[in-house]
Formats: structure tokens, C-alpha cells, sequence
């Protein structure tokens, strides 16, 4: 027999993240994480510093060259890092 405060470990979960508001954090960790799956290895190894700071990801570029070619990618690259996390996380990318 179930007990009326019993439920599922999925529902309880979710509403621990809603209710400490820790969504958005894990949201931006997946996509932190999802970015070398994104670009690439290559690209990865010559990218660091990267954080989001209200719906910005910041990202060191650490050539000329290569942040000139991501800035073209952009929006691209924005809609597949926000595919990997499941929502709406990043709304633009700013490459220092």
C-alpha cells in the first residue's frame, strides 16, 4: 500500500530542482558540457574560459583565426548547444 507522501524518484527529483531553483544551474552544465561534443575536438582544445551569465555564453577564444569562423557559426552552434541541454538555455554567444 502506498503512503500519500510517496512518489516516483523522477517527480521527486524535478521538484527538488524546481523548488531550490537549481534547474537553470544544471541546465548551463549540460551545456558547458555539451560544447566540445559541438564543435569539435579541435575547436574544443582552443576555446577555455568558458561560463554563462544571464543567457550568455562566454567563450576565450585563443585565435584570430578561429574566432572569426565561429562567429559566422553562432547561431548554429547556440541552437545545438540548447538542443543538448533540452531547453532554452543560452539566448547568445559573445567569443572574446
Amino acid at each position: 500500500m502506498r503512503r500519500s507522501n510517496e512518489k516516483p524518484l523522477k517527480a521527486a527529483i524535478e521538484e527538488f530542482l524546481d523548488t531550490f531553483h537549481l534547474r537553470d544551474k544544471l541546465n548551463q552544465a549540460k551545456v558547458i558540457q555539451a560544447w566540445e561534443r559541438v564543435v569539435g575536438e579541435m575547436i574544443a582544445r582552443n576555446t577555455s574560459q568558458i561560463h554563462i551569465r544571464n543567457k550568455v555564453l562566454y567563450v576565450k577564444v585563443n585565435s584570430a583565426a578561429l574566432r572569426n569562423e565561429l562567429m559566422f557559426a553562432r547561431n548554429k552552434i547556440m541552437l545545438a548547444l540548447n538542443k543538448e541541454a533540452g531547453a532554452t538555455v543560452i539566448e547568445e554567444i559573445v567569443l572574446n
